[in-house]
Formats: structure tokens, C-alpha cells, sequence
């Protein structure tokens, strides 16, 4: 009973967190415009409770949207129940098909992870002291070659998979137009690894927003090498953020647009 009533208040916790804020909206609308427009194909992997799935939508891209949490699954059912552009598989995402153990935060679904690595590494750090993953569970998981193949070639890809990102871009064969890939500062060395597997794919150039603000960190676009010793320089209070990469730079500056 004390694990359904944490994994309700969690859920209830993440809806206000991502929908409480009007104005947020517009921003991440802003950021998805770079990359998306209407009739475009998006992924979301680790969707959470959908409000990058939403922001997709409301610039009406179709999306294919990655969940494995029961709970959050079901969340993401009831909140796109009537959209038929929006497909839910509740299924992780590596680099093969199969089956793979998920660690749950009750307490806070939204980092939710498959690697242990990141559990070692949120271990008494900064910003992480009262994260407790104190269930397991295992989850079906595909792999990006694999969505593609049942669903086609996506314009843009979110990534945020807690310390997994890596993984999921080791089951990708061919290069895409456009992604984004959470990083922490306690685990660098993960994003470091997925900066270099897409520039050793194609000639992407990299940008930056830090947190949840959705802006970028750089005017221009930066290379690989570039947005990695950024990545290097930043205190460990600055916590996590994301890591865009395009092939196409001028979707990685100068300004923020608003969305269309």
C-alpha cells in the first residue's frame, strides 16, 4: 500500500512539475520548432509524463513516445487516450531487443533508470542526497533500428533515460537529422561517450540548454569537441541539462525563436 501511495503522490508530483507552468510551454515549443514541423515523426524516449510528447504535438508533429514504468504508462494513455498521432509503447530502450531490469523511484518516477552505474554515481552527491531507488523491475526493450523499422525515420529524437543514453544510441545504426540527450553532471562521462558515437556517425554540430530552461548555453553551434570541453567546465551544481545535436547547425543558433 505505501509503494501505490508514493507512486501516486510521484505521479501527481511530476504533472505539477511539468504542466503547472503556462509559460514553459511556449519555450520548449520554441526549442522543438528548430527541429520539428507539422507532419514530421518524433521520438520520445523516456517520455515520463508526456510533456515533451505534448510539446510535439501542439506543433503537430506525430509521435512515437517510449515509457517503461507502469504507472507512468498508464498516465501517458489516459492523457493522449483520444490522439491518434500519439503511439505508447511501454517498453525501455538499448541496444537490443530483449528484457532489462528498471530501477523505480517511487518518490520521483522521473529518474527512473536501467543503469546501476547512475545509481553508483547519484550516491550521496550534490543535488541527489534524498534519491532512493528502492524497487526493481523488469521491463521489455527495443531498440531505436527497431522503431524505426515499425514506425519510420524519426526528424527529431529526445532522449532522457538517466544514465542510459548511451545505450539507446548504441542500438541506432544510421544517422538522424536532429536529437536531444540528457546529461548530469555526476555522470559526464556518459554524454561524453554518446557526443562521440554521433560525430563518429555523421558531421553533427552541438548546442546546450542547462536544467529545464530550454535555452541555449551558445550563440553557434559547437563541435564535438567543443561541446564536450564545455560539458567538462561545468560545475558539479549545475546538475543536468541537455545536449542537442543536429546535422543541419543553424537549427543550433544564434537565437530562440518562438514557436510558430
Amino acid at each position: 500500500m505505501s509503494d501505490a501511495l508514493d507512486t501516486i503522490r510521484g505521479v501527481i508530483r511530476s504533472l505539477r512539475i511539468y504542466y503547472g507552468d503556462p509559460a514553459r510551454k511556449q519555450t520548449i515549443d520554441a526549442m522543438h520548432a528548430r527541429f520539428l514541423k507539422r507532419g514530421d515523426l518524433a521520438f520520445d524516449i523516456g517520455s515520463h509524463v508526456g510533456d515533451r510528447v505534448a510539446s510535439f504535438r501542439r506543433l503537430g508533429a506525430r509521435v512515437v513516445a517510449l515509457e517503461p514504468q507502469p504507472a507512468l504508462v498508464r498516465t501517458l494513455r489516459v492523457l493522449f487516450a483520444l490522439d491518434r498521432k500519439v503511439r505508447i509503447e511501454a517498453a525501455a530502450v538499448g541496444r537490443a531487443a530483449g528484457e532489462i531490469e528498471l530501477n523505480l523511484n517511487l518518490k520521483n518516477p522521473t529518474v527512473a533508470t536501467a543503469s546501476d552505474d547512475f545509481i553508483k554515481a547519484a550516491d550521496g552527491a550534490l543535488g541527489w542526497e534524498e534519491q532512493r531507488w528502492t524497487r526493481k523491475l523488469k521491463v521489455p526493450m527495443t531498440t531505436l533500428d527497431a522503431l524505426i523499422a515499425k514506425h519510420g525515420t524519426p526528424q527529431f529524437v529526445k532522449i532522457d533515460v538517466e544514465g542510459f543514453e548511451d545505450e539507446v544510441l548504441a542500438g541506432l545504426s544510421q544517422p538522424l537529422a536532429a536529437l536531444s540527450l540528457e546529461f548530469t553532471t555526476i555522470q559526464r562521462d556518459v554524454a561524453v561517450r554518446a557526443i562521440e558515437r554521433l560525430a563518429a556517425a555523421a558531421p553533427y554540430r552541438f548546442n546546450a540548454s542547462l536544467g529545464e530552461n530550454q535555452r541555449f548555453e551558445h550563440e553557434t553551434a559547437l563541435d564535438a569537441a567543443g561541446i564536450t570541453a564545455w560539458l567538462s567546465d561545468l560545475p558539479l551544481a549545475a546538475n543536468s541539462g541537455d545536449i542537442f545535436a543536429s546535422l543541419n547547425a543553424s537549427a543550433l543558433g544564434p537565437a530562440n525563436p518562438r514557436a510558430n
